[in-house]
């Protein structure tokens, strides 16, 4: 089967070249050119695809993300219905996010910024220690990663509680919350508030003043979901006001981050480059044989989102 690499960000052959030739050599892998075969291509992989990429491959039927992360695909306006769009699913990636985002919920429980800033003024100072039992941590998002989060958190001693648009069934060690009530309810009994969701109509701004008003006094931001899920001004003053602690970021609607934004210098936000975990290449090379042998084989591919709801 021919597969087409399409994205205007990233050179996909050497990202991904090696581990498609080891993994899926029945793949023939052809760039985005203008004398590519198309005629021929029934499946691509893609990211951040330029706006007229699938016009070109009449016969296309599946296109895989390089990540966990559709939205840019689905937005691509030469995208024809009926064409599956599929994402990656990579434990690894759950490890390295879950690692992550324990970093920091414990940093906000043990005041670790606070030391950092000590040891810089030379300050000896012992503070008082918070257990993790006391800091409660709500997860937006309850997909495979959401659910590995969780279940670290979990066995950290945190109090877990877990928000999706619908209702799923998760550990009986962790609170499932869904829909517009569950969430309020879950926000009033979030200390640490954790950003996994995908970004959707539904979603884009839903980190906002009125969300932020509904935590706790003292709240923390963990965001590694989608840039365009904050309102950046929003977060700006609710910490401004006192009513979160501050908040880590990982994503951000423009990257990189504008020089002269105020993120970069805020004493109560920490900054990373969209680096909280990688889906590996062997991930996205098995995902990849995975939906060529589904599209051979005229079965819906693994992992193939629904992309009226956009996950």
């Amino acid at each position: 089967m021919r597969c087409v690499l399409v994205s205007k960000t990233l050179d996909l052959r050497s990202y991904i070249g090696a581990a498609l030739a080891r993994t899926a050599p029945r793949i023939e892998v052809v760039d985005h050119t203008a004398d590519a075969p198309a005629q021929d291509v029934r499946l691509a992989l893609a990211w951040h695809p330029p706006h007229d990429a699938f016009e070109h491959y009449p016969n296309l039927e599946a296109v895989c993300s390089i990540a966990a992360g559709v939205d840019n695909i689905i937005a691509c306006p030469s995208l024809r219905s009926g064409v599956e769009v599929v994402r990656v699913v990579d434990p690894g990636q759950a490890q390295l996010m879950s690692g992550f985002i324990a970093w920091h919920v414990i940093g906000h429980q043990r005041g670790f910024a606070a030391f950092r800033a000590q040891q810089r003024d030379r300050i000896w100072q012992r503070r008082d220690q918070r257990r993790a039992q006391d800091v409660s941590v709500g997860i937006l998002g309850n997909g495979e990663i959401g659910q590995r989060v969780a279940a670290d958190l979990v066995h950290l001693g945190f109090p877990v509680m877990s928000w999706s648009r619908t209702a799923k069934a998760i550990s009986s060690s962790s609170r499932s919350f869904h829909g517009p009530a569950g969430l309020a309810a879950m926000l009033a009994e979030t200390e640490v508030l954790v950003n996994l969701l995908p970004l959707t109509a539904e979603t884009r701004g839903i980190l906002n003043g009125e969300l932020f008003a509904q935590m706790r006094r003292g709240g923390y931001l963990i965001q590694v979901g989608r840039g365009e899920h904050l309102v950046e001004d929003d977060l700006l003053a609710a910490i401004e006001r006192g009513h979160l602690s501050g908040a880590a970021l990982d994503v951000f609607t423009a990257e990189p981050l504008a020089q002269a934004h105020p993120f970069w210098h805020h004493p109560q936000i920490a900054i990373t480059p969209h680096d909280a975990s990688d889906v590996s290449v062997h991930a996205v090379a098995t995902t990849l044989a995975a939906t060529a042998d589904a599209v051979s084989a005229g079965r819906r591919p693994p992992h193939a989102i629904d992309r009226a709801r956009g996950y």
